[in-house]
């Protein structure tokens, strides 16, 4: 299996798409699972239809852009919509692809409405591609922290997919003291490795367990590392 975890949508930078190409191919079928929405911003189908509609989402033409570029055709890619798909039709629409792609937003709220629609299963059934970006990228984790910002006052951890293991994840580093403090805590707490993928600057790619750093990512190691 292959997991890439991104900063933002921006696939078609030459220093992820010369990477990516050998994994990202013209006949693959993209499954967007955009759940990590704020309830704040969406309360309905046509809330939702203003950020990832195909007609005047704010983030349809990125995210489908991206998946151009590298000669996938639209009609082969499709998002599940939350108001609109029931979980049967999510889940078939999942088995299809070979690519499952999650967006960013808040990453404790899709895993809640990943849990709701019971498509834990048929994600972890998943053999192809799963790949991310923000929220996106540390829902692959077991478990993932957040460091503090406007939408999570304070730090936590958090269950996400039972994918990843060996390292945590700091998305959208800029090197503030909040997150420096962040990383410092886990490597204290969890005794595992730190990358912090700096703001839309870094990627990560793990194939078959093998983690290769793409673009700007800084590792933090622990002291006393646990390797179990």
């Amino acid at each position: 299996m292959t997991h890439i975890l991104l900063e933002g949508y921006n696939l078609s930078e030459p220093w992820l798409f010369d990477t990516l190409r050998a994994y990202i191919k013209p006949h693959h079928k993209v499954a967007v699972i955009p759940f990590a929405f704020r309830d704040s911003r969406v309360r309905c189908a046509e809330d939702w239809d203003l950020l990832y509609g195909k007609e005047n989402g704010k983030y349809y033409g990125g995210i489908t852009a991206g998946f151009l570029s590298y000669g996938i055709s639209e009609d082969n890619i499709t998002f599940v919509q939350y108001y609109r798909d029931t979980p049967e039709s999510a889940k078939e629409i999942i088995r299809k692809a070979d690519i499952v792609y999650f967006p960013g937003g808040l990453p404790d709220r899709m895993m809640e409405r990943i849990r709701e629609f019971a498509l834990e299963e048929v994600l972890l059934q998943h053999t192809g591609i799963i790949m991310g970006y923000s929220a996106g990228a540390v829902l692959q984790l077991a478990e993932y922290h957040l460091s503090p910002d406007e939408d999570y006052p304070t730090f936590g951890y958090y269950r996400g997919l039972p994918y990843l293991r060996d390292f945590y994840l700091e998305v959208h580093y800029t090197g503030s003291e909040e997150q420096k403090e962040s990383i410092r805590r886990v490597l204290s707490e969890r005794k595992k490795t730190v990358y912090a993928t700096q703001c839309m600057e870094g990627a990560i790619l793990v194939d078959n367990g093998k983690v290769k750093l793409l673009g700007n990512v800084h590792i933090f190691e622990a002291k006393n590392k646990d390797r179990g």
